[in-house]
């Protein structure tokens, strides 16, 4: 509720903005480094650093390189670090099985970093998109994408993960009642302590174009994921995903992609109440990258304002691939 202000000249509201000092007593929000995931991406090999030429600054990296990138992250205070994997083309196939192999490339990263860097969490995608030879989510038969047949390869998966050393599980499949099924999954097998942030309001979105060509699923993709990521016109719909996720045993919930769904992330955080992230995507990076490359905008502000977006908007944490420069900002007083 809005206080009872004076009139002008009695209330001046440029006071509170008169001085530096001034205007940090009167921020309402704020930004810090404890508010950050960096997603990477891996490939295989040793000693491989690979440019992501639609994500400027952004690389593939092989296993040893991503426990470095931890460990620098770690070094900064960055808390999470999240997995995405480029997987060979000739290990995706129909049934995905490389989604759940002990060995493969994302929980082989998953056992290095946690071996390298205890202190920082680890963060799993659980999606067979990265593993499908016709780029989808979950298994596919005669171009229906099948959710019930889906949910047994995603609690392998996740199990596999777990088994591995993640802290947190991320379903960003979209699958219904997937986060019932991993939560049970990881309760019988012992994973008590293993968080799940559910992907619960996903969009069908524009933006992901970028990330799709990082993890290699725009070469396989086949159709389009309308039939199970949801339409950027809805709302609604998206309390009740997350009302479902969070009563199949989801901790945290994300809204993706960001900042063109700030207004959902505020109706969720205020509707639940739960522990609420935004992912900020790849398009959205590579908008904002591309401008200050190209000296229309300047980087690293309108970087530090688009985080603070999600702040105000009621996030609790942002995934993002400007967590490296956004916590140097951060650490040098300028975020």
């Amino acid at each position: 509720m809005q206080p009872p202000f004076a009139p002008f000249p009695m209330m001046r509201h440029r006071r509170l903005k008169s001085s530096a000092a001034l205007r940090k007593l009167a921020q309402e929000n704020a930004l810090g480094i404890n508010d950050l995931i960096w997603p990477v991406f891996i490939r295989s090999g040793v000693n491989l650093r690979e440019p992501i030429a639609s994500m400027p600054g952004v690389d593939r990296l092989s296993v040893d390189l991503v426990v470095k990138a931890a460990e620098m992250a770690a070094g900064l205070g960055i808390p999470a670090i999240c997995l995405f994997p480029y997987t060979d083309m000739s290990l995706r196939t129909l049934d995905c099985a490389e989604a759940w192999n002990p060995d493969n490339l994302t929980n082989r990263a998953i056992r290095a970093i946690k071996a390298a860097v205890p202190q920082i969490a680890v963060m799993t995608d659980v999606a067979l998109d990265p593993y499908n030879a016709l780029g989808h989510d979950g298994l596919v038969r005669g171009g229906v994408i099948l959710n019930d047949e889906t949910l047994e390869a995603l609690v392998k998966q996740a199990l596999a993960q777990a088994d591995a050393g993640a802290d947190i599980i991320g379903p960003s499949d979209m699958m219904d009642g997937r986060i019932g099924a991993i939560r049970r999954a990881l309760e019988s097998a012992g994973h008590q302590n293993v968080a799940i942030m559910s992907y619960a309001a996903k969009y069908a979105s524009a933006f992901y174009g970028p990330f799709r060509d990082a993890v290699g699923a725009s070469a396989t993709l086949v159709g389009d994921k309308t039939t199970y990521q949801m339409n950027p016109a809805n709302s609604d719909e998206a309390l009740a995903l997350v009302r479902r996720d969070l009563a199949e045993g989801a901790d945290m919930v994300m809204v993706k992609p960001g900042m063109p769904y700030l207004d959902v992330v505020q109706r969720v955080k205020e509707a639940f109440g739960a522990p609420t992230f935004a992912y900020q995507v790849s398009g959205e990076y590579a908008m904002i990258k591309a401008a200050a490359l190209n000296g229309w905008i300047d980087g690293e502000r309108a970087m530090l304002e688009s985080l603070m977006a999600f702040r105000r908007a009621g996030c609790d944490g942002v995934l993002t691939y400007f967590a490296i420069e956004a916590a140097q900002a951060i650490k040098a007083g300028r975020g």
